[in-house]
């Protein structure tokens, strides 16, 4: 079962915790939960109906994938989508594919692999 919730703005007259101290890093079960990182240029310099559509654009894919997703979160003062997903095979490449689709500008924030010498 998924504890992931639709997103929802919120209004905090205080700084939020650290996403360190948010985001989870273990199922309910104990085991490990892996998540990657997405940037979407320029988001927080749209206009709110923009910054909404695109909002649900990413729920949308969010929900397709709900059994997988456990967390997520949007950071808009640095542009930013966090996503902690269940430990399946491709999940990391897969859903971030599919967000793009829905938001053609968001980015997958990767290590850059160095060859082999």
């Amino acid at each position: 079962m998924s504890r992931w919730f639709p997103l929802r703005p919120t209004a905090a007259l205080a700084p939020a915790e650290p996403l360190w101290k948010r985001a989870p890093t273990r199922d309910e079960d104990g085991r490990l939960l892996t998540d990657f990182l997405m940037i979407v240029p320029g988001l927080r310099r749209r206009s709110e109906p923009e910054i909404r559509q695109r909002l649900a654009a990413i729920e949308q894919v969010l929900t397709l994938y709900g059994e997988h997703v456990v967390f997520a979160d949007v950071n808009l003062r640095l542009n930013t989508l966090w996503v902690t997903v269940r430990p399946v095979p491709g999940i990391c490449l897969e859903l971030p594919a599919a967000i793009k689709v829905a938001v053609p500008e968001a980015l997958l924030v990767g290590q850059q692999r160095k060859p082999n010498k």
